[in-house]
């Protein structure tokens, strides 16, 4: 039981689980990949059918066990996500960061912090 690994999702299947399963590893919305998957189905009709039936054969079933709680799956489904979203979410925060330290920092340095400390002594 790999918490990394893709499996089928009979939870939120339609079919086999297949989309909602690749839709939990991925972390993409399970609607929208639902509708790209009918869409190419459209013009690539054996592709599209044979690949979904050799997934739902070669991909395992979910485990009943595998999060212990709806927390943990969802730390989980962060780790699995692109690096680079959760370096651009700390680079994001440190900018704010920043931004807040430096209006600090205007605030404590200005004039009227000065007159405002003087009138309170």
């Amino acid at each position: 039981m790999s918490r990394n690994r893709l499996y089928r999702n009979k939870n939120r299947a339609l079919i086999g689980g297949v989309c909602a399963g690749i839709s939990d590893w991925m972390g993409v919305n399970l609607t929208a990949l639902r509708i790209i998957t009918v869409v190419l189905a459209i013009p690539f009709t054996a592709v599209v059918l044979i690949g979904y039936l050799v997934l739902w054969v070669l991909v395992p079933k979910r485990p009943s066990g595998l999060y212990r709680d709806s927390r943990e799956e969802a730390f989980w489904k962060e780790v699995r996500r692109s690096p680079t979203d959760s370096v651009g979410q700390l680079n994001r925060r440190y900018r704010e960061l920043d931004n807040r330290l430096q209006k600090m920092e205007a605030w404590l340095t200005s004039s009227e912090y000065r007159i405002d400390r003087e009138l309170r002594d």
